[in-house]
């Protein structure tokens, strides 16, 4: 079901996966062949993922990216919109193979993680422009980083020019374009990706207490916001998150869950953040669900099997 001309919360430009993923004791080593227990197949990509956390967190979503002409394809899409994600911007290419992600899960839910990116590699401007489109006074744009910069950055532009807020999650990590740069993104990354993004763009950051991840991630943070002059939303891991508005920063405490598969919990961070923010919340309020979201995405097999509902981070805050 599509939702009305200039009503969406939010628009999510990026990548569309099928995921096929194998269980197994241990991930492979370089060069190793490991046995797997159980195979399965699930729903994906990076911006999809996002998406869906977004919807179901509550918010109006549409979506901007590619599919090919195939099963993958056709399936991915029906998906999409049973979540009641607009997919009018999303394109059907012929001759084109629909993306796929090869995904090996260990014992402890740790995963490894291969990319075709297909139709992905072809998402261009016209479908961003199309979505935003459909995007409200002073909605929110999720940049996601798995498709080509070209439909990022008209993405960044055009948000600009409308006066909406652009949250990027730039992985895989690249440097900024600077249409994208120019448009003040609130980015969402792990520690690993904002250390990268600080070195890719020859940012200096503070060393102290280099040996504690928290002290890191705040440092790559605080440096990042200076570059996009916004809020920066560093996660790590289990232990929550570090946000800051490039002046204070606050860590938003993990919550410890039993783990089954860490497939998509950035991503369900990313989405339920971008979701709370289209919503009106206030970005320490916003990262808190957020946080809950990922917490609780982990305790089932697949990237969007866990994501929960907004009732269900509604409780999950309620309860400390």
């Amino acid at each position: 079901m599509s939702t009305a001309a200039g009503t969406l919360d939010l628009v999510v430009v990026g990548s569309i996966n099928v995921d096929l993923v194998v269980h197994a004791d241990a991930l492979p080593r370089p060069g190793e062949t490991v046995a797997g227990s159980r195979f399965e197949r699930f729903f994906g990509g990076k911006g999809a993922n996002q998406a869906v956390a977004a919807a179901r967190a509550g918010a109006k979503v549409g979506f901007a990216g590619a599919v090919g002409d195939d099963a993958f394809g056709t399936e991915a899409r029906a998906d999409l919109a049973a979540e009641g994600i607009d997919i009018a911007a999303v394109r059907t290419l012929p001759g084109v193979a629909t993306g796929i992600a090869a995904i090996v899960v260990d014992a402890k839910g740790e995963n490894q993680i291969a990319l075709a990116a297909g139709a992905n590699a072809l998402v261009d401007e016209a479908s961003a422009e199309a979505a935003l489109a459909r995007l409200k006074t002073g909605g929110f744009v999720a940049l996601s980083f798995e498709v080509p910069d070209a439909p990022l950055a008209a993405a960044a532009r055009l948000a600009a020019k409308a006066g909406a807020r652009v949250v990027a999650s730039p992985a895989p990590v690249r440097k900024l374009a600077d249409d994208i740069l120019a448009a003040r993104p609130l980015l969402v990354l792990n520690g690993d990706e904002a250390a990268t993004l600080v070195d890719l763009h020859y940012l200096e950051m503070s060393t102290a207490g280099a040996a504690d991840s928290h002290a890191r991630a705040a440092g790559a943070a605080l440096a990042l916001s200076a570059l996009c002059g916004a809020p920066v939303v560093v996660t790590i891991g289990a232990d929550g998150a570090i946000v800051t508005d490039g002046t204070t920063v606050t860590h938003v405490p993990g919550r410890r869950v039993t783990v089954v598969d860490t497939t998509g919990a950035g991503d369900t961070l990313a989405g339920v953040l971008a979701a709370g923010l289209a919503q009106g919340l206030k970005l320490d309020v916003a990262a808190a669900r957020a946080v809950a979201a990922a917490a609780l995405s982990v305790g089932a097999a697949g990237a969007r099997t866990g994501m929960p509902t907004g009732e269900a981070i509604d409780e999950a805050v309620a309860g400390g």
